[in-house]
């Protein structure tokens, strides 16, 4: 596959594994396609480039940041019948598709990871570098934030929230000391939290330990791996037979569901198979494993080490059950 560093895209986020998504997308000029991770429009962008003047892309986001991008700048130029921006979470993609007139596409791509420009803005909460507010929404209208949630919790659920979504070793640890420290204030910013669990990080490891702290945190805020499912299973009733799905993840727990699905048609990997031999899945992987970035895109952007992209693809229907396209 192509590597990112053939594609030039500048903004305020650096799209990653640029190169090899749209390569697994394997794109046709009048297909029609969503990026269910607008971001930064990276990925938007380069699909954009590629179509003709009959393809089409619509792209998700619920943060608001991204829907004044696109009311902005280059994208104003962009006509609806090519681009379209649907500033909703994409577990709501199906339905979202059909009120544009979508019922199959050619190809769906989600990057699963927080844009650097959420990390750079400080009242976000989502950066353990900046003070600012404990927050973690990715959609501001949602009416929980990580505050809510160190405050109330108790110390059971609050551990299994960090074992679950953060896999931390001293998850009831941290947790006793979240409830702890509330006991005398409330934990209102970043770095309140920081100070809260500060004597719980271990020496060398102190970062790793934050960042998986407010992993969970911000997982749990956001309902992100259940939006995740519903997002995979709706991608695949939407895909036309031979589409691709290309899913770029950040963390064990994203890729392990990315995967199963891939390879099985449902989250725990089950392979069920007919009496021939056949696995039974409406999926199938296209690559092997994971394809990672190479050194050169890791050394410009660190956030490219933990990723992991797979490809999936509809299998084609055989026989009396296969159905035309229809976009009406």
């Amino acid at each position: 596959m192509k590597s990112s560093s053939e594609y030039e895209v500048q903004q305020y986020h650096v799209p990653v594994m640029l190169g090899e998504a749209i390569e697994g997308l394997n794109l046709r000029e009048d297909g029609t396609y969503v990026d269910v991770t607008f971001g930064g429009g990276g990925h938007s962008r380069a699909i954009l480039d590629m179509l003709g003047s009959e393809g089409r892309l619509l792209a998700f986001d619920q943060d608001e940041d991204a829907v004044k991008r696109v009311e902005s700048g280059e994208w104003k130029s962009e006509s609806k019948a090519r681009f379209t921006l649907i500033n909703e979470n994409f577990r709501h993609l199906k339905s979202f598709l059909r009120l544009e007139g979508v019922r199959e596409v050619d190809g769906v791509l989600a990057d699963l990871g927080v844009s650097s420009h959420q990390f750079d803005v400080a009242e976000r909460g989502f950066s353990t570098r900046l003070e600012g507010e404990l927050d973690l929404r990715m959609d501001r209208r949602n009416e929980v934030t990580a505050r809510d949630l160190v405050n109330s919790l108790d110390e059971e659920e609050m551990s299994r929230i960090l074992k679950l979504y953060g896999e931390l070793a001293n998850a009831r640890q941290m947790a006793r000391a979240i409830v702890k420290y509330r006991t005398t204030k409330d934990i209102v910013t970043t770095t309140d939290l920081k100070e809260a669990v500060s004597h719980h990080l271990p020496k060398g490891m102190e970062n790793k330990y934050l960042a998986m702290l407010f992993q969970a945190l911000r997982i749990e805020v956001n309902g992100e791996l259940e939006a995740l499912k519903e997002m995979l299973k709706q991608a695949c009733e939407v895909l036309v037979p031979g589409g691709r799905l290309v899913v770029i993840s950040y963390h064990s727990l994203e890729d392990r569901l990315v995967k199963n699905f891939m390879k099985s048609g449902n989250f725990e990997g089950e392979v069920e198979k007919d009496f021939y031999g056949n696995v039974l899945s409406p999926m199938k992987m296209v690559s092997r494993g994971a394809i990672q970035a190479g050194a050169e895109e890791v050394m410009k952007n660190s956030r490219a080490r933990s990723a992991r992209l797979r490809v999936g693809e509809k299998v084609v229907e055989r026989g009396p059950r296969a159905l035309p396209r229809n976009n009406a």
